[in-house]
């Protein structure tokens, strides 16, 4: 990783924490992933080979440049949505400035309604990070759209393990899905779909 890069990814940490801390509505919080949750994400999309990968809530694009310096290295690319109008637009800037915008594709609009969209088997790995609420009624999609193979990681697995009880019971059933948690940053559910 470029020091440049590290340098931007302090700075957006030291920003998120401050951000959150004196903000308390949603929209305009970051509700970025934990250092150690980027890292993980690095790791997983270098060893599992994920070129085609699909982010969910890119927020200020924290997470997506944890993905973004991963798929660069094995040549692939990420495409990454998002709903929010000011969050598109601060996290098209530290694209700008990492220099990995080459391989970053940013979506406005409804993840629900994009995943609708998507071909079957184009993605290689799925990271959600969005309204957790929204999760079981995108189920049919998620599994649609990652090929076999393929992984979804969930954030907040264990620091909002209430709100995300429905989804990871529903996965967990899922006799084409193996799934774990792994206590990573606020926990990540993991499912690789083998069939």
């Amino acid at each position: 990783m470029s020091e440049t890069l590290q340098e931007l990814l302090a700075e957006l940490e030291q920003f998120g924490q401050q951000n959150d801390a004196a903000i308390s509505e949603r929209p305009r919080r970051m509700l970025n992933i934990t250092r150690d949750t980027g890292e993980f994400l690095s790791v997983l999309v270098q060893a599992t080979n994920a070129q085609r990968v699909l982010e969910i809530g890119t927020s200020n694009g924290y997470s997506t440049l944890w993905l973004a310096q991963a798929v660069q290295r094995i040549g692939g690319h990420v495409t990454t949505v998002e709903l929010s109008e000011f969050k598109l637009e601060m996290a098209a800037r530290n694209f700008d400035r990492s220099g990995l915008t080459k391989v970053i594709t940013q979506h406005r609009g409804e993840a629900g309604s994009m995943l609708e969209s998507l071909d079957d088997a184009c993605f290689d790995l799925l990271f959600l990070d969005s309204k957790r609420s929204d999760y079981v009624h995108w189920w049919p999609n998620i599994q649609r759209v990652l090929r076999q193979g393929g992984l979804l990681v969930v954030d907040n697995a264990t620091s909002h393990a209430d709100e995300m009880a429905d989804f990871m019971a529903l996965v967990s059933a899922d006799p084409g899905f193996t799934t774990c948690t792994v206590p990573v940053g606020n926990g990540e559910f993991l499912a690789t779909r083998f069939m």
